[in-house]
């Protein structure tokens, strides 16, 4: 499939289906997985850990992310300045103060990049 807004090729991934009634049930699912998605990326942080993943999924990167934590002056929990390495363990490791649904985000894109 074809994107004409951006120019870039769209893969269409479906389900295997026995018929056009499960087809229609995949559909529908993968339709409320993705509304729960975008719910959880329009809910304002409710922490600075939060704030620190929203940065990640926006950029992709551990690197800019780190830049964006140390402008806001915040140290890691050794007392020091915020490292790539914090935001990846952060990611890794999650927080008390991180929604699942958020952290469950973050690591797919971690996992789009690795692709």
């Amino acid at each position: 499939m074809y994107n004409g807004f951006s120019g870039h090729r769209i893969k269409f991934l479906m389900k295997a289906y026995a018929d056009t009634s499960e087809l229609i049930n995949n559909l529908e699912a993968e339709i409320q997985s993705l509304s729960h998605t975008i719910t959880t990326l329009k809910k304002t942080p409710s922490s600075v850990n939060e704030q620190i993943i929203l940065k990640y999924i926006d950029t992709r990167s551990t690197g800019r992310t780190k830049d964006y934590v140390r402008s806001l002056d915040i140290m890691s929990e050794r007392g020091t300045l915020f490292s790539s390495g914090d935001v990846t363990k952060l990611i890794k490791d999650g927080a008390d103060d991180i929604s699942t649904d958020l952290l469950e985000i973050a690591k797919k894109v971690v996992n789009i990049k690795k692709r």
